[in-house]
C-alpha cells in the first residue's frame, strides 16, 4: 500500500540455499540484498525450519540496516526436504520512534527510530501470528498501511517458496541441489577471473563524514592479491554518538557491491561471487558499530 514499496520500489528479493548462501537475489538495492544473508544467518540460529514458517527480523545486528527495511524470511520444503530459504526486504514508511517516518535526525539509540524486531516467528502455517503483528503495526502511525505491505511481504515469499518447491519436485532434489552448487562455483570462477585482471598491490583511501563541529573518517586499505581481495578498514574512526554508524553487515554489502561495480557487473551475485572478497573492521567503530 506505501509509496516506498508501490512506487519508490524499496524493496528487494533473494532465494538461498539451506545453509543461507545466497543463491539468487533481484538487481534491486544492493545494501538490502549484501546484508540479507546475515538476516538468514540469525533466523538459522534462532529457529529451526518449520513449513508454513516465516521469520521477521530489522535489527540491524541481525543483519538489518535502518528499522524500516523489515525482512521476512521463509524455509522452503520440496516434499519432505528442507531446501533453501526465500526472503524479501521492504522499507516500511513508519514503525514508530520519535519522529514521522522513523528517522529522527537527532536519534543516538535504536528505540529512538521505532520498533525493533530481532527475529520472532511471524507467521506460522501460513497464518500471521498476533504476537508479532499487533506490537509491531501498533508502533507505526498508519498501522493500515503497515498490515497492507506486511500482506504483500508474506505473500511474496509464499508465491516464492512455492515456485521453488515446485522447480526441485520437477528437476529432483539431486539435480536442483547439483545446479544450485554449480551457480555457486561459476559466480566464484567470476569473480577470482576479474580480480586476477586486476594489478596485485595495497591501494588505500580515507574519507570524511561531518558530525558536529568535527570530521570522523572511514579508512580502508584494499589489497589485491591474484585472485582474492582483502579490505581493512583498520584507522576507521570509532563510533559517535549519533545515526549514522553502520554495522559490519551493511559494511560487507558495500564492499561487495563496489567490487562488482569495479569488475564486471554480470558476475552473478550470488555468494559463490563474495567468496574471494574479505574484510576487516574493529569492532566500536563507524564500519562496525557495537550495541
Amino acid at each position: 500500500l506505501s509509496p516506498n514499496i508501490k512506487e519508490r520500489a524499496d524493496c528487494s528479493a533473494a532465494i538461498f540455499t539451506a545453509d543461507g548462501e545466497m543463491l539468487a537475489q533481484a538487481e534491486h538495492i544492493p545494501v538490502h540484498l549484501g546484508s540479507m544473508p546475515a538476516s538468514v544467518a540469525a533466523c538459522l540460529a534462532a529457529f529451526d525450519p518449520e513449513r508454513g514458517a516465516q521469520y521477521a527480523v530489522n535489527d540491524p545486528f541481525a543483519g538489518g540496516t535502518h528499522l524500516n527495511d523489515l525482512t521476512l524470511v521463509a524455509p522452503v520444503f520440496a516434499g519432505g526436504d528442507f531446501i533453501g530459504w526465500v526472503g524479501n526486504r521492504a522499507h516500511h514508511a513508519d514503525v514508530g520512534g520519535e519522529a514521522p517516518g522513523s528517522m529522527p535526525a537527532h536519534a543516538v539509540r535504536l528505540d529512538q527510530e521505532g520498533r525493533v524486531v530481532s527475529p520472532p516467528l511471524a507467521v506460522q502455517d501460513g497464518q500471521w501470528r498476533e504476537e508479532f503483528v499487533e506490537p509491531f503495526v501498533s508502533a507505526s502511525r498508519t498501522s493500515w498501511e503497515r498490515r497492507g505491505d506486511l500482506g504483500a511481504q508474506i505473500g511474496a515469499n509464499a508465491v516464492a517458496a512455492r515456485r521453488l518447491a515446485a522447480l526441485a519436485e520437477v528437476e529432483g532434489l539431486s539435480r536442483f541441489r547439483e545446479v544450485s552448487r554449480a551457480l555457486l562455483d561459476y559466480g566464484e570462477r567470476r569473480m577470482r577471473a576479474a580480480l586476477a585482471d586486476l594489478p596485485d598491490g595495497t591501494y588505500q583511501f580515507e574519507d570524511f563524514m561531518e558530525h558536529g563541529e568535527r570530521d570522523v573518517a572511514i579508512r580502508v586499505n584494499v589489497v589485491i592479491d591474484g585472485e582474492s581481495l582483502h579490505a581493512d578498514f583498520s584507522g576507521t574512526d570509532p563510533q559517535v554518538e549519533a545515526n549514522f554508524n553502520a554495522v559490519e553487515a551493511v559494511t560487507r554489502s558495500c564492499l561487495y557491491y563496489a567490487v562488482r561495480v569495479a569488475t564486471d557487473p554480470g558476475i552473478p551475485a550470488n555468494h559463490g561471487c563474495y567468496r574471494p572478497l574479505s574484510l576487516h573492521a574493529a569492532e566500536g567503530t563507524l564500519v562496525k558499530g557495537g550495541k
